[in-house]
């Protein structure tokens, strides 16, 4: 006789994955092959990765595709034509598929403040959101939380820090939480003299001496940018103060957060660096299911280390919580000047350390709002897009 916990993990859940041709929407699409029976994958989207895509679709054989990139489409329906799936026109029309009864699931892993509307529209259709994009929260975790709130929906978090944090926090109570540490591989340049890091090449920043990720994150795991964004993200996934969050450099990258309770004892999640591990977590949550994935070996010496983060040397972090500490739209600047500032970095239009430069001319320069609106949060971004791109022109 099958008990209630077996019956629920064989339903067959319909997911959607926005962003399927980036790194945690490849490893997403693997986690579900493993799993085919209890998935239907209702629809897959990118960006403009078109030949990936085209690939994810023949392979995968989702219900509906989609491509942000008009200039793609054409393509996409002629290498679909002799298939089912449907292609999808407009964002409008892949919002309206989050409403459909057999949909149980949104993985968002779109990467920048392009996954604020998603989510909103997501969590509008009453949804699962598993959230690979931290900047939603960064940007607008005000306008999420409240209407997470209001639907009384599922919010699953994917970073591997974060997942950490929720797996830690399960079965307890918020009021006994004293504070979080989000640990940090460090990026490949920790151990840098501060003197040395205007000498860091392009090649070098996008070495990340532990995880394989996209451009962009590659980049502010380097400049620590990335954990930043992870501490504001947090603030408004566990309903924290910023006084209430630490950082600390964990180079074997094992222990991926810990939470600290009022009676002084700690918990840490553990487990191999694999983001298919914090994927399949939000999957299949609140049950856990066999991976096949690298286990410790105990019987072999394991060694952890912790390390301060020198803040004067990786100064995004410290912006970040300036940021958080400030309020309003602040992190909505800090987030899309550093967006403007990488992206030129990866086009050699500025050097990698000058980011945090850029950061702060533009959390000092733009007109604050102490409780934006939506609007307001669409406007500081393409504002600070603009006004970043013209401060590196100049610098140039």
């Amino acid at each position: 006789m099958k008990t209630i916990l077996q019956m629920e993990s064989q339903i067959t859940k319909g997911i959607t994955i926005l962003g399927s041709t980036g790194s945690i929407g490849k490893q997403a699409l693997q986690v579900i092959s493993e799993y085919t029976d209890l998935f239907k994958l209702k629809a897959l989207s990118a960006h403009s990765s078109i030949d990936l895509l085209i690939e994810q679709a023949l392979k995968y054989l989702p219900e509906m595709v989609f491509i942000a990139n008009p200039d793609h489409l054409s393509r996409l329906k002629s290498a679909l034509a002799h298939t089912s799936i449907k292609i999808l026109h407009s964002e409008d029309e892949l919002y309206d598929t989050f409403h459909q009864e057999d949909l149980s699931m949104v993985l968002l892993a779109i990467v920048g403040f392009a996954g604020l509307k998603p989510a909103l529209k997501t969590i509008e259709a009453s949804k699962d959101l598993a959230i690979a994009n931290k900047e939603s929260l960064v940007v607008g975790g005000h306008i999420l939380m409240d209407l997470v709130k209001q639907k009384n929906a599922t919010l699953l978090p994917v970073d591997s820090e974060h997942s950490a944090i929720f797996q830690c926090l399960q079965g307890e109570k918020q009021e006994s939480v004293e504070k979080i540490i989000l640990t940090a591989s460090g990026g490949p340049f920790f151990d840098w003299p501060a003197e040395e890091m205007k000498n860091i090449t392009l090649k070098q920043a996008l070495k990340h001496p532990t995880w394989e990720m996209g451009h962009k994150i590659t980049i502010d795991s380097a400049s620590m940018m990335n954990k930043g964004l992870e501490v504001i993200e947090a603030k408004w996934l566990f309903d924290l103060r910023p006084q209430q969050i630490d950082v600390v450099a964990h180079p074997q990258s094992l222990v991926h957060s810990m939470v600290q309770f009022t009676d002084g004892s700690v918990k840490a999640q553990m487990s191999p660096p694999d983001m298919r591990g914090p994927i399949q977590y939000a999957m299949f949550y609140p049950n856990r299911k066999q991976a096949r994935l690298t286990r410790f070996n105990f019987s072999e010496a394991l060694s952890l280390s912790f390390k301060p983060v020198d803040m004067k040397k990786f100064r995004n972090l410290a912006l970040a919580f300036e940021a958080l500490e400030k309020g309003g739209n602040i992190p909505a600047i800090l987030n899309a000047a550093n967006e403007a500032a990488v992206e030129a970095v990866l086009q050699n239009q500025l050097p990698f350390y000058r980011i945090s430069e850029v950061v702060e001319n533009m959390m000092n320069e733009m007109n604050f709002v102490l409780i934006p609106s939506l609007e307001d949060l669409e406007q500081t971004h393409y504002e600070t897009i603009v006004k970043s791109k013209e401060l590196i022109k100049r610098k140039n």
